[in-house]
């Protein structure tokens, strides 16, 4: 399962400099609106020490199985000025990108520069904010009303489904209505994916500040944290200037870097560690000579359900799954160890899966 958040934010706010640091991909970064014309996407692997401490575990003389970590996917996309709701500036397509992300990064300036042009001509974000969040509103708005007709015309034949969609598209136009996002509501039943709504989707906030911001919030980041507070939104600080410098850089010069900055971590390990939690997803590692991976699941899923995302014949095939924690892995020194010691335990298809299980399955397929 790959996690992809969509990156957002209205022209030069630092967003592409995000993408581009975070991703190395070198997407257009310009200093004027609409640089970035076409999403780009890129992955990034998600930082997870425990991959390389398994990886220790099961080498071999020589024999180093390699480190198949899991992925975030960033996806820039293109600009945005009030009336893109309305196909104003890259609006339509826009809106039609970020409809396939799972969660939503905002990134908003947080910073005073006079070299790089506001779209607006002033440091506002929660003006920013409020712009993207108005246009997002909107354009679910004009969605939902024209399949509330369409559902409405189905109820007339006693369609009993398109009469229950009908009600509960009601119900989120009344709260759309009000200016808030679809996911502000109370419903009766769950949103359908089909509705195609944008504001169902989670914000993170990412407020962008200079160098000298990042140990401390300046006003701006106050007033952001204040706003996400009242939503149930996250934030993440960040600086994009930096974390380009930090993309360049080894590992170890990177680690040295953020020290001296009196960082703990980086900008884009804090986006990743957000936007897991925001989605309620979490990693089951399989481990052994051949290789180390992670994977990515929701939080919830049964020991079937995550074998599926290793091959859907696993799922199928599932007969009981072999679980043990990856600290006692470490520890024991190996599968035969660890079973010598009675840590290995045999789960069958109801077992929940917590974060940083290791699982061998069992299977007859």
């Amino acid at each position: 399962m790959g996690l992809a958040i969509g990156i957002v934010g209205l022209p030069n706010v630092g967003k592409s400099t995000l993408f581009n640091a975070i991703t190395r991909a070198g997407a257009l970064a310009a200093n004027y609106p609409f640089a970035t014309i076409e999403p780009n996407v890129g992955r990034v692997t998600v930082p997870d020490d425990r991959l390389a401490a398994l990886s220790r575990v099961f080498t071999k003389g020589d024999r180093v199985p390699p480190i198949v970590p899991t992925f975030v996917e960033f996806v820039d996309i293109a600009g945005l000025v009030k009336g893109a709701s309305q196909g104003e500036g890259l609006g339509n397509q826009f809106l039609a990108n970020i409809r396939e992300a799972d969660a939503i990064a905002h990134v908003v300036r947080c910073f005073e520069d006079g070299n790089v042009i506001h779209v607006a001509g002033r440091v506002d974000p929660i003006d920013d904010i409020e712009t993207i969040n108005t246009e997002l509103i909107l354009a679910d708005l004009g969605g939902l009303e024209k399949r509330l007709q369409n559902l409405q015309k189905k109820a007339k034949s006693n369609d009993k489904d398109a009469k229950e969609q009908a009600a509960l598209a009601e119900q989120i136009l009344a709260v759309l209505g009000q200016g808030k996002p679809a996911r502000a509501g109370t419903y009766d039943a769950p949103i359908p994916k089909e509705f195609g709504l944008i504001t169902t989707k989670p914000v993170i906030y990412v407020a962008n500040v200079g160098e000298n911001d990042l140990t401390q919030d300046n006003e701006y980041v106050q007033k952001v944290r204040e706003y996400a507070a009242a939503e149930g939104a996250q934030v993440v600080k960040i600086s994009a200037q930096i974390e380009g410098e930090l993309a360049e850089m080894p590992e170890e010069d990177a680690r040295m870097f953020l020290d001296e900055l009196g960082v703990q971590e980086s900008g884009l390990d804090q986006l990743v560690k957000v936007g897991y939690e925001t989605l309620g997803l979490m990693t089951f590692i399989t481990s052994g000579e051949k290789e180390v991976r992670a994977w990515t699941i929701r939080r919830g899923e049964t020991a079937p359900e995550a074998a599926g995302e290793i091959h859907s014949d696993l799922q199928r095939g599932f007969i009981r799954a072999e679980v043990i924690e990856w600290e006692k892995m470490v520890e024991a020194g190996g599968w035969t160890a660890a079973k010598s010691k009675g840590w290995v335990r045999t789960e069958g298809k109801d077992y929940v899966m917590k974060d940083g299980d290791i699982m061998n399955v069992l299977h007859n397929m």
